[in-house]
């Protein structure tokens, strides 16, 4: 592409957080696509900037309030919109990472965050003058939640228009709708042969003559995860393929039952997605975003607590995604969006996600700033 920056080659800096795989995800496939564009770029793990009892909390404790006290993951989610002592914790937290951040984004002109809590950590530092770059969220969540947003972070980039309607109404923030930060092998799914699809179920030990529904929960295989597969399976609308991530005692859930197929942690998911005929899911993040690029329609169903049950209602009153709330429902949706499978008004189509970033390096504005970029302009 060409760019440089002062004397060298362009530079930009990625920041993630190693809770889950959706932010890593986001991250890496920014990467790829920037590096493909001769843009050097970098990815730093948010949590290697807080100290280390903080990091095990952030990293563990999602997992296991998810897991085991789910009320207590809900309450934490509804806390932090408000300003009350769990939020002035958080952002507590955010200051004490400023001074790694700080330095890690010394001499690069654009900085991206794909965590909500580095989000926070940037707009602190521009705030205080003490970080030139332009600075960028790209939200992994169709919901908008109070910590995805910075009044000083310049950029907000969402994958849906619902969350762009959402960010501009309830927090007054622009957000310009992007494509999804997924491999491109999901925008053109595998492009499965009709031999190659009987070959793949015959392996699965699916059959060929009913709908596929794929059940997924995120790469820790969290939430009510056997109950909602048993209920999927009643309804007798689709046979089921439960993608249980790294999650092995998940998978044993399923040992000895004849109504679903189990399996671990897989590096073929768009062949799967091209295979299925419906997503399930239960929290909205990268599996969504992957499944909204290739055009597998998507059915929420259980969804975990917090941002689970926000992204539900932000995907359902889009009409991405809808969420039924009993078995009866479940069962009428799972058969319509099966129907819908090769629908091409189900792909969601957006700009290029790494092509907004290299024209905020390149210098240029592609919608126009955020509040923070327009109250520097006019200083």
């Amino acid at each position: 592409m060409g760019l440089f920056v002062s004397g060298g080659t362009a530079r930009i800096l990625v920041i993630s957080g190693s809770v889950g795989a959706g932010h890593d995800g986001a991250a890496d496939e920014l990467i790829a696509r920037l590096e493909a564009h001769g843009v050097q770029a970098e990815r730093r793990d948010y949590l290697d900037a807080v100290p280390r009892l903080a990091r095990l909390v952030l990293r563990d404790g999602y997992s296991l309030s998810v897991g085991y006290a789910p009320w207590l993951f809900e309450w934490l989610f509804v806390s932090l919109e408000s300003s009350n002592w769990v939020q002035r914790l958080t952002l507590g937290l955010c200051r004490m990472a400023r001074r790694h951040v700080r330095r890690w984004a010394r001499g690069y002109p654009v900085v991206v965050s794909t965590y909500p809590l580095a989000s926070q950590t940037l707009g602190q530092l521009r705030a205080l003058g003490r970080l030139d770059a332009t600075t960028v969220t790209f939200l992994t969540d169709p919901a908008v939640h109070r910590m995805w947003v910075h009044p000083e972070v310049d950029h907000h980039l969402t994958v849906t228009e619902a969350t762009s309607r959402m960010g501009r109404l309830m927090y007054r923030t622009p957000m310009q709708p992007v494509g999804g930060l997924v491999s491109a092998r999901f925008g053109t799914g595998e492009s499965l042969c009709p031999d190659r699809r009987r070959e793949l179920r015959a392996e699965l030990g699916l059959r060929d003559d009913r709908p596929v529904a794929l059940v997924v929960a995120g790469s820790l295989g969290l939430g009510d995860v056997p109950d909602a597969v048993r209920e999927i399976a009643g309804t007798g609308a689709a046979q089921v393929l439960v993608l249980c991530g790294r999650n092995g005692k998940l998978r044993a859930e399923f040992d000895g039952d004849d109504d679903v197929i189990a399996l671990g942690w897989r590096d073929d998911v768009p062949a799967l997605m091209e295979l299925a005929d419906v997503l399930v899911h239960n929290a909205g993040g990268l599996t969504l975003t992957e499944a909204l690029t290739a055009g597998l329609p998507a059915v929420t169903f259980r969804p975990i607590p917090g941002h689970g049950a926000a992204n539900a209602a932000t995907l359902a009153e889009a009409g991405l995604a809808p969420w039924p709330k009993d078995v009866g429902e479940l069962s009428e949706v799972l058969r319509e969006h099966a129907r819908l499978r090769r629908d091409p008004s189900v792909v969601v189509r957006n700009p290029d996600a790494a092509r907004v970033v290299l024209d905020l390096l390149a210098g240029d504005d592609p919608a126009g700033g955020g509040p923070a970029d327009a109250a520097r302009r006019t200083a």
